[in-house]
């Protein structure tokens, strides 16, 4: 079917009226970092948090979503950027339900990240940097795949054979390599508070 065929089909129920059932702002809050940064950990722990102050949430997962939705999907450049197009596509969706959505994935280059917070109104992309040193990241290697990277295993790795671009003006940008994860999220949940996403804490 052509996509000149194609109407957008406008709900009775209004994003607005969404949001105010929540009790809560919606954003995505888009977790960037090298592989073994502590990205997944630390956005599960922020989802915690959230849950625990009766915020609606739900965190897309780089592995999780690859062994569904983005199955037929490798890890070449191409590949990489068409990821990060869905996932945003999907995060946007969860927006409009008036939801906070977390997305922890490597998404190694500055355009894709770009695209994805034009997908939304401006405030509602909030970018965290997990910056951990690449050397700690190999140190860690929770999954073993640096060593299969350095071994020649895994082709396209980032940081090894493949560039990950850091973020220039993260919103949050927290130093995992230093920092405790609880420490971590007191920083974004704090930032959270600040643009007035959730409420503060009683």
């Amino acid at each position: 079917m052509s996509q000149d065929n194609l109407v957008w089909h406008s709900h009775t129920v209004t994003h607005a009226e969404r949001v105010a059932l929540k009790g809560h702002q919606p954003v995505i809050v888009w977790f960037t970092g090298l592989s073994g940064s502590g990205k997944s950990t630390i956005a599960n722990a922020v989802e915690r948090r959230l849950l625990e102050r009766g915020c609606h949430s739900y965190l897309l997962d780089g592995d999780n979503v690859r062994h569904g939705l983005n199955r037929d999907l490798g890890f070449n450049d191409s590949d990489r950027v068409e990821n990060i197009r869905r996932i945003g596509e999907v995060a946007r969706l969860f927006v409009d339900a008036g939801n906070i959505v977390l997305t922890a994935f490597i998404s190694p280059f500055l355009a894709d990240r770009q695209q994805v917070r034009e997908m939304v109104p401006q405030g509602q992309f909030i970018e965290v940097f997990i910056d951990t040193p690449l050397e700690e990241c190999e140190r860690r290697d929770p999954k073993g795949l640096y060593q299969k990277a350095r071994a020649g295993e895994i082709p396209h790795f980032t940081g090894i054979d493949s560039a990950y671009e850091a973020p220039l003006q993260p919103e949050v940008h927290v130093k995992a390599g230093e920092w405790s994860v609880e420490a971590c999220v007191d920083h974004i949940v704090a930032y959270l508070e600040q643009q007035g996403v959730i409420a503060h804490a009683l």
